[in-house]
């Protein structure tokens, strides 16, 4: 099939920063794209072909909007699986497929899927309600300290809560949720896989990701890890695993610890590119972004090896900010060598959203590093 300057239409359920980044390299191919999101102000409206308002979350909708397309593929997980489901019977393509993301769409059955096909991650309880943990500490089927994570519509660092006593439980929303063992860990590693519809795969780097304590969202990225080559070829090996084990076509980013003892359990994947990967738009010979067309769309896939060191700083609202979005002090990171920033085309900013991100590329990964940490700290995403 002819994708470039012609009339093949790729439709991308989605249209935020994630959408966004995928059009640069839709506009490079000149490969006609269809974009469909509830807000009439996502950012990846302005650089679509056609762009779509709808609820994401409603069959008819997606139905409808699938069936004027000739490939569909997603920029977030929350979509009407049945939807997707219909369009594959019909003769939709959709990558990753509906079954892998009925899968991933839900954190208990992801994590029944690991323990089903072998594949390391940490112990855990399933139930269908908050309300039941109660009785399983009182039983002793269940002991402090676990992470309570709801089973659907978790998201940067929300539904995700640490308990160490009965007071953590207290308003928790009474939901399926699965109680995951604590793991003590040295590293919170990714790697993404990219992997095709006739099995061909690559890797990128693992990742290193540093964490806010507060949000639980990652706010540095790290590439290469700064881990032993013996650790990254671990957990290379883990993230081929799932990817091959769903079956997956597309990018799958594995997200996953490194334990006190040097093991490697998976914490959970996303199905389409992912913050871990942002780094790539300028450290990488290929950006994570044209990975994912060239997967769904059959094309070689493109060089994952990074060209230079690289480090990406998220940029998120600062507390107690809410309203029409500044970047403060932008100018001075601009006039640094080797800093890029992303600005996602949000204009509301509220406490820790995601407004856009800093990538930093050194030859040395330590000097990238401490780059970061002061381009962190010179520039604030406030309020008017």
């Amino acid at each position: 099939m002819n994708y470039f300057s012609s009339s093949f239409k790729l439709g991308i359920l989605g249209g935020g920063q994630l959408g966004k980044m995928m059009l640069y390299d839709t506009r490079k191919f000149d490969i006609h794209t269809c974009v469909i999101d509830p807000s009439p102000e996502a950012p990846s409206r302005l650089a679509c072909d056609e762009f779509t308002i709808g609820d994401l979350m409603d069959y008819q909708t997606v139905v409808d909007f699938g069936k004027k397309v000739d490939v569909l593929t997603f920029e977030i997980e929350n979509v009407n699986v049945d939807a997707l489901e219909t369009l594959e019977k019909e003769g939709v393509k959709v990558f990753p497929s509906s079954k892998t993301l009925r899968t991933i769409h839900n954190k208990a059955t992801q994590k029944l899927f690991y323990r089903d096909n072998d594949i390391p991650t940490a112990e855990f309880s399933r139930f269908a309600y908050t309300s039941e943990i109660d009785e399983a500490i009182d039983n002793g089927g269940l002991s402090y300290p676990f992470v309570w994570k709801s089973a659907r519509f978790g998201y940067d660092g929300t539904g995700v809560k640490v308990v160490r006593s009965l007071s953590d439980l207290r308003d928790l929303p009474n939901v399926e949720c699965i109680a995951e063992k604590l793991i003590p860990f040295k590293n919170e590693l990714a790697v993404i896989v990219a992997r095709n519809e006739k099995g061909d795969v690559k890797t990128y780097p693992v990742v290193e990701m540093e964490f806010h304590p507060e949000a639980n969202q990652v706010e540095y990225v790290i590439c290469p890890a700064r881990i032993p080559d013996a650790i990254a070829k671990k957990a290379e090996a883990v993230a081929l695993k799932v990817a091959s084990t769903f079956k997956h076509v597309g990018l799958l980013a594995v997200e996953m610890f490194q334990t006190e003892n040097d093991e490697i359990l998976v914490n959970e994947v996303a199905p389409r590119p992912h913050n871990s990967g942002h780094y790539s738009i300028e450290a990488s010979y290929t950006s994570q972004f044209e990975q994912q067309i060239r997967c769904v769309l059959g094309l070689p896939l493109g060089n994952t090896e990074s060209k230079v060191a690289g480090v990406m700083v998220n940029l998120v609202g600062a507390e107690g900010h809410t309203g029409n979005v500044v970047y403060k002090n932008i100018e001075n990171i601009l006039a640094m060598d080797g800093v890029t920033p992303h600005i996602y085309g949000k204009k509301q900013t509220r406490p820790f959203r995601k407004m856009g991100h800093v990538t930093i590329v050194n030859e040395d990964i330590t000097v990238a590093r401490e780059i970061a940490e002061h381009v962190k700290q010179s520039i604030e995403v406030i309020s008017e």
